[in-house]
C-alpha cells in the first residue's frame, strides 16, 4: 500500500462522499483499446441523469439547478439546452458550470483584457495563451512564469488554501517543460488590530504556514513577495502566488494537443493522485462572494495538497520530457487545477481543434463517485498527457514502475483514460452510460458578458492637520506599522536557498535574485507589488503605480525588467461600480506598460505574459480595496554586479533620484499617524519614471552603486531607515531633508510623500560618473546625506535635527512590528 496523505493538512468535507483511499490495480493492456473499439456504440447507450430545463418556467428551472447544486443562471442553462437540442445530463451541466464560471471563462473580463493589455514583444516566446507565459533570456534559455490567486480557499481554510495555491502555480510552470526555480507570495490580510483581529491573525498565520510547509517540502525557494494589512481584507484575504521556471527554448512543452493527435487517436493519460471529491466546485466557489453562513460548506471546495508526491511527480515528469526529446515526438502536457479533469481535457483538445472520447471507468479513483464529481473535482497533484499510442507503455512505465507512484501515494498512478478524436465532440462515458456528449468548442468557449460600469460615489479630501512636534515618535510608529515593519517574521520560515542558487534573499533588496543555471552568469530577478490604499482613491493610478513600483524593484538590484504578470483582485463584476474599478485599473496597468517601455526597444510596451482575474472578493461587509497585483521578472547579464539595499560603508554619499511631491493620499503616514486616507494619490510621471529606471540599471551595471532602494510605502524617511536597518546595526546615516525638496514643502510631506524615486549609496570615487549617468538620462542627482558609523538615524532640516533615533532601538521596533501583528 502507498503512503497516506500528507499529515499536516487537514480536510473537513461536508459532502456525503466516501473518501476512503484504495490502491488500484494495473490497467489491463486491452482496457482502453476495448473502449476505443466499441465507442461507435456509445451514442445509443442510455444517458446519465437528465436535468429538466426545456418546458419549465424560470422559477422551476431555477429550482432544478439549485437543487442539483449548480451555480449557473437559468439563461445559461437554457442556452445549453438549446444548443444540445435536449435537456442536458447532470454531468454536462456540472462541466458547463465549471467551464463557464468566471474563474475559467473570464466571461466578464476577457474583452477588457484584450482591449487594453500588451502581450507581445521581441522577447516574448509565449504570451498568455497557455498555462504559463515564456520570455527569452538569451538565444538558448527562457523564463516561464505563472501568476495565480487562491483567495477564497485561503480565507476558508488558510493552510490548505495557500498550499494548494502554490501547488497549482508551480504545476503551471512545470507543465511547460520548465524546471521550477522560485516562487513569490504577495499577500493581503485584514486589520490585525481591528474588530476581526482574531480571525485575521488566524488566517495570516495559516496562510504563511501553508506556503512554507508546501514550498519547503517541494524544494523550491520563495524569494519575493509583499504583505499588506487593511480592514477591507477582514473577510476576504488575498493570496496571490507567482512561480518561475527555466527551460531551453527548444525544449518547451505545449499545454495543448499536438498536431495530428485527433487523426491518429493519441492517448489521453491521467497521472498523479487518485481522483476524489476534494475541491469539488472550486471554480464556482471562487466565482461567488463569500458569506459566513456558507463557510462550512465552502470547505469542501478547498483542495488537499501533497508536496511530497508533487516532488516525485516533478522528477518523473523530467524523465517524460527526456523521453520525448530523445524520440523526437511532440506531446501535450497540462496540469489539472481549476475545473479538474473536464477543464484540462477539454482545453487541451479544443486548443488544437480536436475532440475527445473519455471513459471514467478507466480513471484511477479513491472511491465510487458519480460522474459529475469525477469530471470537475479538483484533486491536487495531477497531470494530463496527450501522446502517441506507441509511447504508451514507456510513459506508463516511467510513472508506475520507475517512480513507483502506487507505492509513493496510495492509489496514485498513470492511467490511459481515453483518446483524441477529430470530430470536435467532448464525450465522457461512465458505467456504461453516456455522461457527457457536447461540442468541445462550445464547452470551452464559454459565455461573454458586457458588464455595465459606473464610477462609485466617493469623496476624498486631504487631512487638515498641523505638523508633528516630535518626529522621533512618528518615525517609530511608522517603522513598527505592520505594513512597513520587517517581513522577517514571515520569510524566516521559508527555505530561500534550498536549490543553492539564491543570490539575493527576501529582505535583502527590493527584489529577489537567483542564478538558475549552473555555469551561466545571468541572473533572474523577481518582485511583486501593489498598493490597495491607492486603489481605494484611484484604481487607475493603483494599476499604473503597481507597474512602476515593481519595475523599480527590479531595477534596484541591477536587473532589467523583461516582462510582467498581473493578478487583478476585485469585487463583484455584476455591480457597475466594481466593474468600473476593474476597467480603470487595467487601463492604468496598460498605460504604464506602454509608456515606460521595454528597455532597449523604444515604444515597445513591457509585455504582460501571464495573469489571473479574481472577482467576487467581497462579503456582506463590502468588497476589498481594488488590488491589481503586478509581478515582474528581470534579467541581469552578470549576477555578480547585483546590489542589495543595506548600507555598505561609513563616509559613502547618499543620493536621491526623483523629486518629492505633495502626494500622500493612501500613504502610511496619513493612515498610521493621522487616521486619514487623503486624496492626493501618487501618480506616475511616465517619462520621468522611465528615465529613473533606466538610469539606475545603467549605473549599477557600470559598478557605480553600493546599495539602492526604491521609494514607495513610507516615503523617503522609511526608505533611508530601511537601508540602515536591513543589516543588524552596521551603519547609521545622516540626511539633510532640505536638499530633498523645495523650501516651501512641509517637513512631514518631504519625509513621507510616496512619490516614486530611488535612494542610492554611491561607491567611493564614483560620484562624478554617477552624476554623468543621471545627466545623460535627463535627471538631477541630489546629494542628501551620507553613511555614518554612529549607529544613529539622523534627519536634519535647516540645521536642526528633525529625527535622531538609536539604531538598535529603531531596529527592535522595526523587526517586532509584524511579529506583534500576527501573533
Amino acid at each position: 500500500m502507498g503512503r497516506k496523505p500528507f499529515k499536516p493538512f487537514a480536510f473537513d468535507s461536508p459532502f456525503a462522499f466516501s473518501l476512503v483511499n484504495f490502491a488500484t490495480g494495473q490497467l489491463p493492456p486491452t482496457g482502453i483499446d476495448k473502449f476505443i473499439t466499441v465507442h461507435s456504440c456509445i451514442t445509443i447507450q442510455k444517458r446519465c441523469t437528465l436535468v429538466k430545463i426545456i418546458g419549465l418556467t424560470d422559477q422551476e428551472a431555477e429550482a432544478n439547478l439549485r437543487g442539483s447544486g449548480l451555480g449557473m443562471s437559468v439563461t445559461e442553462a437554457r442556452s445549453i439546452a438549446k444548443v444540445l437540442n435536449r435537456d442536458p445530463t447532470l454531468a454536462e451541466l456540472f462541466c458547463y458550470d465549471a467551464m463557464w464560471s468566471e474563474h475559467c471563462s473570464y466571461k466578464s473580463s476577457r474583452a477588457t483584457l484584450r482591449e487594453f493589455l500588451p502581450t507581445t514583444g521581441p522577447n516574448v516566446v509565449m504570451g498568455p495563451v497557455e498555462d504559463s507565459g515564456i520570455v527569452a533570456i538569451d538565444d538558448q534559455w527562457c523564463v516561464a512564469i505563472s501568476h495565480e490567486s487562491h483567495n477564497h480557499p485561503s480565507q476558508v481554510l488558510p493552510n490548505e488554501g495557500a498550499a494548494t495555491g502554490i501547488g497549482g502555480d508551480v504545476r503551471d510552470v512545470n507543465c511547460m517543460g520548465a524546471t521550477v526555480v522560485a516562487t513569490a507570495d504577495p499577500l493581503r490580510f485584514g486589520d490585525p488590530y481591528g474588530p476581526q483581529a482574531n480571525k485575521v491573525r488566524w488566517v495570516a498565520e495559516g496562510v504563511v504556514d501553508g506556503i512554507w510547509q508546501y514550498g519547503n517540502a517541494l524544494g523550491v525557494p520563495n524569494i519575493a513577495g509583499d504583505i499588506v494589512f487593511d480592514e477591507s481584507f477582514d473577510f476576504n484575504c488575498l493570496v496571490n502566488v507567482v512561480a518561475i521556471g527555466i527551460v531551453k527554448r527548444n525544449e518547451i512543452i505545449r499545454s495543448r494537443a499536438p498536431k495530428g493527435a485527433g487523426e491518429k487517436g493519441y492517448d489521453v493519460i491521467l497521472v498523479g493522485k487518485p481522483t476524489d471529491a476534494s475541491g469539488l466546485g472550486g471554480v464556482t466557489f471562487a466565482s461567488e462572494a463569500l458569506r459566513e453562513e456558507d463557510e462550512a460548506t465552502n470547505r469542501g471546495a478547498v483542495q488537499i495538497p501533497d508536496p511530497f508526491l508533487k516532488n516525485v511527480l516533478f522528477k518523473a515528469n523530467d524523465d517524460l520530457f527526456r523521453l520525448v526529446r530523445e524520440v523526437g515526438v511532440e506531446i501535450g502536457f497540462k496540469d489539472l487545477g481549476g475545473g479538474g479533469f473536464t477543464c484540462a481535457t477539454s482545453e487541451m483538445g479544443s486548443a488544437a481543434g480536436y475532440g475527445m472520447e473519455l471513459d471514467l471507468d478507466l480513471m484511477h479513483k479513491a472511491g465510487d463517485f458519480p460522474s459529475e464529481v469525477l469530471c470537475i473535482a479538483e484533486t491536487q497533484e495531477r497531470f494530463l498527457i496527450i501522446s502517441p499510442r506507441e509511447l504508451r507503455e514507456k510513459i506508463l512505465k516511467i510513472y508506475n514502475e520507475d517512480w513507483d507512484l502506487p507505492n509513493v501515494y496510495e492509489g496514485a498512478r498513470a492511467s490511459v483514460v481515453g483518446r483524441m478524436t477529430s470530430d470536435g465532440r467532448f464525450v465522457v462515458k461512465h458505467k456504461g452510460q453516456m455522461a457527457v456528449d457536447v461540442s468541445i468548442q462550445h464547452l470551452t468557449s464559454g459565455i461573454r458578458y458586457q458588464r455595465e460600469e459606473k464610477p462609485p460615489v466617493k469623496s476624498f479630501s486631504e487631512p487638515v492637520a498641523e505638523e508633528p512636534r516630535e518626529y522621533n515618535d512618528v518615525m517609530m510608529k511608522i517603522l513598527g506599522s505592520p505594513n512597513i515593519a520587517s517581513r522577517e517574521h514571515v520569510y524566516r520560515y521559508y527555505d530561500t536557498e534550498v536549490m543553492g542558487n539564491t543570490v539575493i534573499r527576501p529582505g535583502e533588496a527590493d527584489a529577489g535574485l537567483i542564478a538558475p543555471v549552473r555555469g551561466e552568469k545571468f541572473g533572474v530577478a523577481l518582485a511583486a507589488d501593489s498598493n490597495p490604499f491607492y486603489g481605494r482613491i484611484s484604481p487607475y493610478w493603483a494599476g499604473a503605480t503597481a507597474v512602476a513600483e515593481v519595475m523599480r524593484n527590479i531595477a534596484s538590484v541591477g536587473a532589467t525588467p523583461s516582462c510582467l504578470t498581473d493578478c487583478l483582485n476585485f469585487g463583484n463584476p455584476e455591480k457597475p461600480e466594481a466593474f468600473w474599478e476593474f476597467r480603470e485599473a487595467v487601463k492604468g496597468l496598460a498605460e504604464a506598460c506602454k509608456r515606460i517601455w521595454l528597455k532597449g526597444y523604444a515604444d515597445q510596451p513591457v509585455p504582460i505574459v501571464s495573469g489571473n482575474v479574481s472577482f467576487y472578493n467581497e462579503s456582506p461587509a463590502g468588497s476589498v480595496d481594488p488590488s491589481p497585483v503586478v509581478a515582474c521578472v528581470g534579467i541581469i547579464k552578470d549576477y555578480n554586479k547585483a546590489v542589495t539595499m543595506d548600507l555598505k560603508g561609513a563616509g559613502d554619499k547618499l543620493f536621491l533620484i526623483g523629486p518629492r511631491y505633495d502626494e500622500l493620499g493612501g500613504s502610511e503616514y496619513y493612515r498610521t499617524i493621522l487616521g486619514e486616507t487623503g486624496a492626493n494619490v501618487p501618480i506616475v510621471r511616465f517619462d520621468l519614471e522611465k528615465k529613473m529606471i533606466y538610469a539606475v540599471i545603467d549605473a549599477i551595471d557600470q559598478g557605480l552603486v553600493a546599495s539602492c532602494h526604491d521609494i514607495s510605502n513610507g516615503g523617503l524617511a522609511a526608505t533611508v531607515a530601511e537601508m540602515a536597518l536591513t543589516r543588524p546595526a552596521a551603519f547609521g546615516l545622516e540626511i539633510d531633508l532640505g536638499k530633498a525638496a523645495d523650501a516651501s514643502m512641509r517637513t512631514d510631506k518631504i519625509m513621507f510623500s510616496e512619490s516614486s524615486g530611488f535612494v542610492i549609496e554611491a561607491k567611493p570615487g564614483s560620484e562624478t560618473r554617477l552624476a554623468e549617468v543621471m545627466k545623460g538620462c535627463g535627471l538631477d542627482l541630489m546629494e542628501i546625506g551620507s553613511v555614518t558609523g554612529s549607529r544613529r538615524i539622523v534627519m536634519r532640516r535647516n540645521g536642526k535635527n528633525v529625527v535622531d533615533l538609536d539604531l538598535d532601538l529603531a531596529r527592535k521596533v522595526w523587526v517586532e512590528g509584524l511579529t506583534e501583528a500576527m501573533r
